[in-house]
């Protein structure tokens, strides 16, 4: 009788959840004196990696289907500036439609630039990153908006309903989604079978091109309500929201099993992952590194997770 193994995917998501355990442990052993393990230590945790959540879910569908985006930092901030802006001369819920309608414009240009000029989205999204972080700063005047509106803070920041916070509420929500509409529905079925292979899913009748300007729309809007998200519980807008999660949302995802090459996705691998650099980083702060000390744990922590998402078992 022969026994099977657990296929490369599956010991790839174990082995996610083993690392995020052991972390835990980790911290928990090292700062057990320092309120590491205080039940406001982990609930700041949980509020402070919600953006990056958000954003994760949407770099998923990006990264699947075999592309890559670098420009929603920017497009954070510029959605939170437009939003302050708007919400400064009319009622909150338009501040709001703005803020995730410049979201999806920024992913809207991405994606019509990679799907129908057919340029690299690797360098595509890198130049929009330097004009959207431009126009951010233009815009703002390299000031920060404050944000006045009690009830847009309320719904998208310190806000609680039935006490739970709405952070953790619109976070839940868009990895829900994020996960039926990635592993329940058609449009997922194809964002895999297009990163595994474009030219076989073409050939099978897959609109390739529409299907990476969508993914690109759907970075888009998770920025913008990672933006919303921001001004809500920052209670301002500034153009350096979003700046440093570039490399922390795709360390998540990347570490949460999601290839980097395309063809394989998970929701859930992606919130594990941005819990662990969250707690990564709270635990760092904690034991007293510096800012250089945990840029250069986590930029290892990426390239041991490039590793192993992109090794060939057969070499």
């Amino acid at each position: 009788m022969s026994i099977s193994l657990p296929n490369r995917a599956v010991l790839q998501g174990l082995i996610v959840y083993a690392g995020f355990v052991l972390i835990f442990l980790f911290f928990a052993v090292m700062l057990w004196d320092r309120g590491f393990l205080s039940a406001q230590n982990l609930t700041n945790i949980v509020l402070q990696t919600a953006p990056a959540t958000v954003l994760a879910v949407g770099l998923v569908f990006v990264l699947a289907a075999g592309e890559i985006d670098l420009s929603f930092g920017a497009a954070v901030a510029l959605s939170a500036i437009v939003a302050a802006m708007v919400m400064r001369v009319t009622v909150w819920p338009v501040g709001v439609a703005a803020g995730l309608a410049t979201g999806m414009a920024v992913g809207f240009v991405n994606g019509a630039i990679v799907a129908y000029v057919r340029l690299p989205s690797f360098l595509v999204t890198l130049a929009t990153m330097g004009v959207v972080a431009g126009i951010a700063r233009e815009l703002s005047n390299l000031q920060s908006i404050p944000v006045t509106a009690d009830t847009f803070i309320g719904i998208f920041g310190g806000g609680k309903l039935l006490g739970i916070p709405s952070l953790v509420i619109w976070t839940v929500l868009a990895l829900l989604i994020g996960h039926l509409v990635f592993r329940e529905t058609r449009y997922g079925a194809h964002i895999l079978a297009t990163g595994d292979n474009p030219r076989a899913a073409l050939v099978s009748g897959i609109r390739v091109a529409r299907l990476r300007l969508s993914v690109l729309v759907v970075s888009g809007a998770c920025a913008g309500l990672a933006g919303l998200l921001y001004a809500g519980r920052l209670q301002a807008a500034r153009y350096t929201l979003g700046e440093s999660d570039l490399m922390t949302v795709i360390a998540a995802v990347i570490v949460g099993g999601t290839a980097l090459s395309g063809g394989r996705g998970t929701i859930p691998g992606a919130l594990v992952g941005s819990l662990m650099m969250g707690m990564l980083s709270n635990g760092l702060i904690l034991m007293g590194l510096s800012v250089s000390w945990q840029m250069i744990i986590k930029g290892l922590i990426v390239l041991a997770a490039v590793a192993v998402s992109l090794r060939d078992p057969n070499r």
